[in-house]
């Protein structure tokens, strides 16, 4: 479900992916539900795609949604998008204990948790990729 949930460059929110042509995607906001093309020029980047570094390896974020979801019972995040950086820390070492300090900042987890909440808010599942990823596993 991730891989179709987008991110663009300089457009707030996420978008969801409705078709692809050529040169452009069509995009729903998970927002407003407005429909609008995101040309070839535009950077897009899928969720799915996207990992966060740890003091291992990198955890996708899939697994850092899910872990939020544990924590927060399926409710939005506890912390607030306008807390202090050391909020976020704190809030962020209890989703991903060992994510890399250095590498990770205080906006990657704000982005972080305002694109968790926007899930939340349109019932996205994102755990049912995960849930068909271990069933293709098997």
């Amino acid at each position: 479900m991730l891989k179709t949930i987008l991110s663009v460059s300089g457009k707030p929110g996420l978008y969801k992916l409705i078709s692809s042509g050529k040169n452009m995607v069509i995009v729903e906001s998970l927002v407003d539900k407005k429909k609008m093309p995101i040309h070839a020029r535009d950077k897009v980047v899928s969720l799915g795609d996207i990992s966060i570094y740890t003091e291992e390896d990198d955890a996708p974020l899939k697994d850092i949604f899910v872990a939020m979801k544990q924590k927060e019972n399926g409710a939005k995040a506890s912390v607030s998008t306008t807390a202090k950086p050391d909020e976020y820390r704190k809030y962020f070492e209890e989703v991903l204990p060992n994510f890399d300090k250095e590498r990770v900042y205080p906006t990657d987890i704000k982005k972080i948790i305002s694109w968790y909440n926007l899930l939340v808010d349109a019932a996205i599942d994102f755990e049912q990729e995960l849930k068909e990823e271990e069933q293709a596993a098997e």
